[in-house]
């Protein structure tokens, strides 16, 4: 069994497209992380439970929607419809079948201008560190991904801010995670939605600053 956090701040217009491919066998934990819309509203009618966390920031969102799940299996995905829920069931498949410790999807454009060149860029060259550093072979910041509950817990993630993947990542190459990456569409979010991360310069600055606190 598999559960699927979704941490969440002002994501209302997309929920609905995100529910609209989730698998059927995976329940699905909403952490709203501050939200000033209807956030929490529309992912209970749309049967998510909904976890509130206070502490702003990605990593507090997804720590707090793991320590609400009790599923073997977590999932993590965005919630603003630029990727496909349907292919966590693939990646769940794979750590199940203990091919695995951690399946990640590996994001590939549909179209240009998907992925701000400054967001896509700095992704690559911390991609780049990793493999560098650890011998694990990913290409991206495991935007979409699945692993056992209790292995994530034990990797002791600190960061609650947006460094929270990249120590993740660092972490599981430490303790010998095997890593399997596949590549997923990669699709604008939805409308009504503006990501904090590369919807601006000052964004991605504000997140490549918490980069660099993890890997200092």
């Amino acid at each position: 069994m598999c559960e699927v956090i979704i941490p969440c701040r002002n994501e209302a217009p997309a929920l609905p497209q995100v529910f609209a491919t989730m698998p059927g066998d995976m329940g699905v934990i909403v952490v709203d992380n501050g939200s000033t819309d209807d956030t929490a509203e529309v992912a209970r009618r749309l049967g998510a439970s909904v976890v509130q966390e206070s502490v702003p920031g990605y990593g507090a969102a997804v720590h707090a929607g793991v320590l609400a799940a009790a599923a073997p299996l977590v999932a993590v995905i965005d919630g603003d419809g630029s990727m496909d829920p349907a292919d966590l069931a693939e990646l769940a498949a794979v750590v199940s079948r203990g091919e695995a410790t951690m399946a990640v999807g590996r994001r590939r454009p549909r179209e240009r201008g998907v992925w701000p060149w400054h967001a896509r860029a700095g992704t690559a060259v911390l991609a780049w560190l990793i493999r560098r550093r650890s011998g694990v072979g990913i290409h991206d910041l495991a935007p979409l991904r699945v692993c056992r509950r209790e292995d994530l817990l034990a990797l002791d993630v600190a960061d609650r801010r947006f460094g929270y993947p990249l120590e993740m990542m660092i972490k599981a190459a430490r303790a010998g995670w095997t890593v399997h990456e596949q590549d997923i569409a990669y699709s604008r979010r939805a409308r009504g939605t503006r990501s904090k991360v590369s919807g601006s310069l000052r964004g991605t600055a504000r997140t490549l600053v918490d980069f660099a606190k993890v890997l200092t």
